[in-house]
C-alpha cells in the first residue's frame, strides 16, 4: 500500500460521471461500453472444443460431456475476443464473469461475446473489464435468476486512455500482479508445509506417544506396523466407542427448519473442524427429542460418512444449547469400561487420531457407491486401533493442542499475509486503470 501512495498522479483529473470509475485523468475519453464493443453474432462451428469461463479466464470443458445436440447449439469466441457469463449473476458475486479469450472454442449460446470496435489494447481492457464486472456489472439485471443481456450493459461508461497508456498500463499490471501471484503461491506452499509439518507431529505422537526411546512390540496388524510395548492391546473402534448416526425423523423438511429451538449440524455447518452454529437451521424441542441417538454433548466427534466431505472431521467443544446431527454425520462418543467403569478413550486424543492419514485413508479405501460415495457404520466400527493408556492419552493431548496452536498461528499469519497482497493486487489494478496513480512509462 505504501508504493501505491508514493506513485505519481496526473497533474489533472475530472468526474467521469461514474460512481465505480470516480474521477479520471483529464485527457482520458469516457465512452459507452455500446461505442468500444459490439455483440457478436452467433456463430455456430462444430469443429471447435467447447469451453466456458472460469474465475475471468476462458477454458476447455471435456467435450465427451456435452451432447452433440447441446454442442450444435453453442456459439464461437475466438482467441482476442471478450467473453461475458451474464447468467444468474445473483448466484455468484465473487468470480470473475468477463474474460479475455487466448483460445478458440464454442460456449453456451446465452454468453455474450464481445468484439472491439475500435483499436485498443486488449490486455488494458482485460484488467479495465474485471474491474467493471466487481464493482458495477454484478449489480445490473433483474428477476430470481439475475441474467442480463447485451442492453444491460451498453450504455455503461467505460475508460478509453490514450493507447500508449493503455498499453503502458497493462504491461505494469502484467509485471506487478505476476510478482504478488507469485508471493501468495510461496505464501500458500509455506502454509502447506506448515500442514504437512503438522500432521506429521500428530501422526507420530498418536501412533508411537511422545518418548521415542519406549521399547516397542509388534501390532500384529501390518498398517500398525510397531507400537509401544506397554500401550494396549489392537481393538476395534466399534468394541471402544459408541457410533450413532440419525436414526428417527429423515422425513423432516425445510419447512420445517425454525428460528428458534434446538440446532441441527450438517458438515456445511464446520469447517477446519470448528462448528460454526450460526450458520445451523433449527427444529422444534419436538423433533429434537425423537432420536436421542443424535443429541449432542460436548466432547462428541462428528464424521462426514459420506458425499464429497466424506472424512470431515468435526468436534463439539461447546454448545450454544441442545442441539443435534442431521443424517449424513456420525457420532462417535467413548463407551465405559464394564469392569472399571472409565471410559476406553478421552475424546480429544481420539479425535486426532482420526485426523490422522491411517484413519482417513480407511474411510476413502472402504467407501462404497457408483455415484454417491459412502461408508457404512459396521466398517467404520472395524477400524483398528491400539491405544495408550489413559494418562499418556492426556499428555498427548496436551502436548498436540500445545503444537497445534502454534502450527495454526503461523499458518494465520501467512493466510493473513495472502489477505493484504490479494487486496493490494485489487486496489492496484483499480487505481491504474481508471488514472489513480501514473504507471511507469506514461509521460
Amino acid at each position: 500500500m505504501a508504493e501505491l501512495a508514493s506513485m505519481s498522479k496526473y497533474e489533472a483529473y475530472k468526474d467521469s460521471g461514474e460512481g465505480w470509475i470516480s474521477k479520471v485523468p483529464e485527457h482520458w475519453e469516457i465512452k459507452k461500453l455500446k461505442h468500444i464493443f459490439f455483440e457478436k453474432k452467433h456463430t455456430q462451428n462444430m469443429s471447435l472444443n467447447c469451453g466456458s469461463i472460469s474465475f475471468g479466464k476462458v477454458v476447455t470443458k471435456d467435450d465427451d460431456k456435452i451432447p452433440h445436440s447441446t454442442k450444435a447449439s453453442y456459439q464461437e469466441v475466438l482467441s482476442g475476443e471478450f467473453l461475458i457469463n451474464p447468467l444468474n449473476l445473483n448466484y455468484d458475486l465473487i468470480s470473475l464473469r468477463i474474460g479475455l479469450s487466448e483460445i478458440d472454442v464454442v460456449v453456451s449460446a446465452g454468453y455474450i461475446v464481445l468484439k472491439n470496435k475500435v483499436n485498443m489494447s486488449k490486455e488494458y481492457f482485460k484488467y479495465l473489464l474485471h474491474r467493471y464486472d466487481v464493482a458495477y456489472m454484478k449489480l445490473l439485471g433483474s428477476g430470481v435468476r439475475q441474467t442480463i443481456n447485451f442492453n444491460h450493459i451498453a450504455n455503461s461508461l467505460l475508460l478509453m486512455p490514450p493507447m500508449h497508456e493503455q498499453t503502458a498500463i497493462a504491461n505494469f499490471l502484467d509485471k506487478k500482479t505476476a510478482q504478488i501471484d507469485e508471493a501468495i503461491a510461496i505464501k500458500e506452499k509455506q502454509i502447506e508445509l506448515l500442514k504437512e509439518r503438522k500432521q506429521i507431529i500428530i501422526q507420530q505422537a498418536v501412533t508411537q506417544g511422545l518418548n521415542p526411546a519406549v521399547p516397542m512390540k509388534d501390532s500384529g496388524v501390518d498398517w500398525i506396523g510397531k507400537i509401544p510395548e506397554h500401550w494396549n492391546e489392537v481393538t476395534k473402534i466399534k468394541y471402544i466407542s459408541s457410533l450413532k448416526g440419525r436414526q428417527g425423523w429423515q422425513g423432516l423438511k425445510a419447512e420445517e427448519y425454525t428460528d428458534e429451538g434446538p440446532h441441527v449440524l450438517s458438515s456445511a455447518h464446520f469447517n477446519n473442524y470448528i462448528i460454526n452454529w450460526n450458520k445451523c437451521p433449527r427444529v422444534s424441542y419436538e423433533r429434537y427429542l425423537m432420536d436421542t441417538n443424535i443429541q449432542l454433548q460436548i466432547g462428541d466427534i462428528l464424521l462426514m460418512k459420506d458425499g464429497a466431505n466424506m472424512g470431515k472431521l468435526a468436534f463439539v467443544s461447546d454448545l450454544p444449547g441442545p442441539a443435534c446431527l442431521n443424517s449424513h454425520l456420525l457420532l462417535f462418543r467413548s463407551l465405559k469400561d464394564k469392569h472399571s467403569g472409565n471410559i476406553y478413550f478421552n475424546s480429544k486424543y481420539m479425535f486426532f487420531h482420526m485426523m490422522c492419514v491411517e484413519f482417513q485413508d480407511y474411510v476413502k479405501i472402504n467407501g462404497t457407491g457408483a455415484t454417491f460415495l459412502g461408508i457404512s457404520q459396521e466398517s467404520i466400527g472395524n477400524y483398528q486401533l491400539c491405544l495408550p493408556p489413559m494418562d499418556e492419552q492426556e499428555m498427548i493431548v496436551s502436548f498436540l493442542e500445545k503444537e497445534s496452536l502454534r502450527y495454526d498461528e503461523a499458518i494465520s499469519q501467512q493466510q493473513a499475509q495472502i489477505e493484504k497482497l490479494k487486496e493490494y493486487k485489487t486496489t492496484l489494478i483499480n487505481s491504474a486503470v481508471t488514472g489513480k496513480i501514473k504507471v511507469p512509462g506514461v509521460v
